[in-house]
């Protein structure tokens, strides 16, 4: 098993040596290896000698998940920062919290295309209308708990006014004045009061023991109550930090409105006596039936999925950035001049992601027909046949370009490079090295493939940056951007500027 720091890496990690923080947590295995917890990338065949027969044995690229845990075995891991947890992101590191607020930002824009696939007609003018204005930091980001505020707000309201309780039945010494109801208990020990008469058995403070009922607030509902608006609080807490700059928009009123609404409602409940529902309750009638006590558990069930997921988006960033970085290239060949999308694939959209990817779709995502170029570009998000010289670049996203007019001409493909690390890459050395994988492989050309040209995507971590280098005809792009702001602007900036490049030749 080759254990790779960088996927145009030449050699792998020293024997021994756990992946840290700035490394992308990627090996190449054999289907018989046992490579610990990790989705396949790319699978191929080579020939082995095996008792002295030639065959044919499969191999995968393979991405691991960044640990849950500072340190994490099969395969070892060391170093890693640990996610923030709801209502002690105090408590957390720095890094931590804006590595945490960058995966919210990157997901967010993954999530944007689910909203844009409302009018599949439309879908990429309207997956960029909605990055533009992600470029505008002032412009914050769509997240659950802004919807909720704006849902969830006047159910709040109305439940405060009208909070459930029930009447308890127990017995407790009453004055024979108050006395409404006694049972079978309450009888006994009345009869074994000294006296003749009940008002000599009721002794000096006449007063007998009775059945009273009495206001009892803490019911399931109300502890499910309790335990929404203690969540709420904290997601909201957890998102206007995020936005500082976002303080006179409508979203962050909204959600520091709705956050100041859970916060004196929890003190209220808390008053009352009201204890916090676990995340394993049976809903009862109320829950199920009451329009607003169903609304608030639906919610806090929603916040209590999405704490569950955090956990699993934390884990799998690598493959939300190939899917953030796969839908900046398409939107960037939908901006160039004369561009027409002639396919695209169906997409279906996930409620939630597994193991980091929010949607499936078919090969190619879209193709699109360059009139000015006289070209056909498919963009080609792990492929299930990539190609030998896509394989040996370790690429599982790529442009495909073709000459429809030239049939003599084969298709030749640009590598894309996703690569993914908590710690910033260093872009002058990834371009470096990418650029002598690429060049190595020139002297692989098959015959009816060929692979021109690389394009690097990487994390910016609030430094945009890029990088150029040409060797022998061939030349990398390397560019660090972030999902959000300026950096998202500069980075989408700079994919344009790639396409714009020299990649359309085809012999």
């Amino acid at each position: 098993m080759l254990r790779l720091s960088r996927p145009w890496a030449n050699t792998g990690l020293e024997n021994g040596d756990p992946f840290g923080p700035d490394d992308c947590l990627l090996t190449e295995a054999s289907e018989q290896e046992a490579a610990g917890e990790s989705s396949r990338l790319m699978r191929w065949e080579v020939d082995r000698a095996i008792d002295g027969m030639l065959r044919r044995e499969g191999h995968h690229l393979l991405q691991h998940p960044y640990p849950r845990r500072a340190k994490a075995a099969s395969p070892d891991r060391e170093g890693f920062l640990v996610r923030p947890r709801r209502g002690r992101e105090n408590e957390a590191d720095e890094d931590a919290r804006q590595a945490l607020r960058r995966m919210n930002e990157v997901t967010a824009r993954v999530q944007e295309l689910g909203e844009a696939l409302d009018e599949p007609t439309a879908l990429w003018p309207r997956l960029k209308a909605a990055w533009d204005r992600a470029e505008d930091e002032a412009d914050p980001r769509m997240a659950e708990i802004v919807r909720q505020a704006r849902e969830m707000s006047p159910i709040l309201k109305s439940l405060r006014e009208q909070i459930r309780r029930v009447l308890r039945r127990h017995r407790e010494l009453t004055p024979l004045d108050r006395v409404q109801e006694m049972d079978r208990p309450a009888m006994r020990w009345l009869s074994h009061q000294p006296g003749r008469t009940i008002a000599e058995r009721a002794g000096a403070e006449q007063r007998i023991l009775a059945v009273v009922r009495n206001e009892d607030f803490d019911t399931l509902e109300n502890r499910v109550a309790n335990a929404y608006v203690h969540l709420a609080a904290d997601a909201g807490r957890e998102w206007l930090r995020e936005h500082p700059t976002a303080k006179n928009t409508t979203r962050y009123k909204q959600v520091a409105s709705f956050v100041k609404l859970c916060k004196a409602m929890a003190e209220e409940l808390k008053t009352l006596g009201i204890g916090l529902a676990t995340s394993d309750i049976q809903p009862n009638y109320v829950l199920m039936e009451n329009h607003n006590y169903a609304a608030v558990r639906e919610a806090w069930e929603r916040l209590l999925r999405r704490e569950k997921a955090l956990d699993e988006l934390w884990a799998w960033q690598a493959e939300t950035w190939t899917d953030f970085s796969v839908l900046a290239v398409v939107l960037a060949i939908q901006d160039i001049d004369g561009a027409e999308l002639i396919a695209q694939s169906p997409i279906r959209f996930r409620s939630e992601a597994v193991r980091g990817l929010w949607f499936d779709q078919d090969r190619p995502i879209a193709v699109f027909w360059l009139k000015r170029h006289s070209r056909v570009v498919e963009v080609m998000a792990r492929p299930e046949r990539p190609g030998t010289l896509l394989t040996a670049a370790r690429a599982h996203v790529a442009l495909r370009i073709s000459d429809p007019m030239d049939h003599t001409a084969f298709p030749h493909s640009v590598a894309i490079w996703t690569p993914h690390a908590m710690e910033r890459l260093d872009v002058p050395a990834a371009v470096s090295g990418a650029l002598n994988r690429l060049t190595a492989l020139q002297r692989r050309q098959a015959f009816q493939e060929r692979l021109r040209h690389g394009l690097i995507l990487t994390p910016g971590h609030n430094d945009p940056e890029t990088a150029v280098a040409t060797k022998d005809g061939v030349h990398v792009h390397a560019i660090a951007f972030d999902a959000e702001g300026e950096s998202l602007m500069l980075g989408r900036q700079a994919i344009a500027q790639f396409l714009l490049s020299d990649l359309w030749g085809a012999k």
